[in-house]
């Protein structure tokens, strides 16, 4: 079992910058890789990044140069760093963990909301 807690969220200006966190506890050793989702009112969810557990790193098109996930040393803790924000950034941000352990293959974070205003 692995639970996930989400921090940062938060109003911002287009074109300002916020930092999401993602804390995993339980059983982590056995999450493959983690990533972000966002989903929009009226608009399907969406996986905006990943990274694998060896470290590498894919983007939906919308944010590549804008967006950057990393995750800590001790692999418990993942960030979304997102810059030039847009208003069309703005969704509830979910957190997910991947593991061929969890039913259905992950487990979801609570979503942080993300609200970017002209």
């Amino acid at each position: 079992q692995v639970q996930l807690v989400e921090s940062g969220g938060g109003l911002v200006q287009a074109g300002g910058s916020l930092r999401l966190s993602c804390a995993a506890s339980g059983s982590i050793f056995s999450i493959d890789s983690m990533g972000w989702y966002r989903q929009a009112p009226g608009k399907q969810r969406e996986l905006v990044a990943a990274i694998t557990s060896g470290g590498s790193t894919n983007y939906v098109d919308s944010v590549k140069g804008r967006f950057t996930i990393s995750r800590d040393n001790a692999k418990n803790t993942v960030y979304l760093q997102m810059n030039s924000l847009k208003p069309e950034d703005t969704a509830v941000y979910y957190c997910v963990a991947f593991s061929d352990y969890l039913v259905g293959g992950r487990s979801w974070g609570q979503g942080t909301q993300v609200t970017v205003s002209s």
